[in-house]
């Protein structure tokens, strides 16, 4: 057993650089991002309850699960957090739900809708080809500054294997040459 352990934990040292990325914290989690070229994928901020009503309609916000006041301040206080660290964001780029577009102009000023990052939790067939055109778009982005991508715990999961609270950001390094696309290097809380 001891000898499978140490050859699994030699396989895994070996690994490429995107499947073991280092993981910032803190201070240097903020500086990489000061430093930009970097995407962000923010879960949307608290909006109660999960999934959304038998009567959704995706250009109704009054028929969605929406953000609560509690979710307004976390984005707002998310958007502050950037702000007071001079964190340079080139673009915005929102699920078309309503709490994840709300979470993005509330904390950003701004939101560009991108279907690809739009929830599948309810229609998982969708999953693998939004998953992929995200992952594209993830690998492929340059900056300057960085990149903010606001959306939803099952699409963050299908992309990283992490699941993210509401309001959380999972900060990815592109990685242009990797059939991955991207390495994960933090994960933040700014609203903290």
């Amino acid at each position: 057993m001891r000898l499978v352990f140490s050859f699994l934990f030699a396989l895994f040292v070996a690994l490429p650089g995107a499947a073991r990325a280092e993981m910032l914290e803190g201070d240097a989690l903020w500086q990489a991002l000061r430093d930009g070229g970097h995407v962000v994928l923010f879960r949307h901020a608290i909006a109660p309850g999960g999934g959304d009503p038998a009567s959704f309609q995706l250009g109704d916000c009054a028929t969605q699960r929406n953000l609560d006041e509690s979710g307004r301040r976390q984005a707002r206080a998310i958007g502050e957090a950037f702000r007071q660290r001079e964190v340079p964001v080139a673009r915005v780029l929102a699920s078309r739900w309503c709490r994840s577009t709300e979470t993005a102009e509330l904390a950003f000023g701004t939101a560009e809708p991108f279907p690809a990052i739009d929830s599948f939790f309810q229609d998982r067939a969708r999953g693998p080809g939004q998953t992929e055109a995200a992952r594209v778009r993830i690998q492929t982005f340059e900056g300057p500054g960085n990149m903010m991508m606001v959306t939803h715990q099952v699409n963050i999961t299908a992309l990283t294997d992490i699941f993210p609270a509401s309001g959380e950001g999972v900060v990815l390094r592109p990685l242009p040459d990797n059939p991955k696309g991207f390495a994960v290097i933090g994960r933040l809380r700014a609203w903290e």
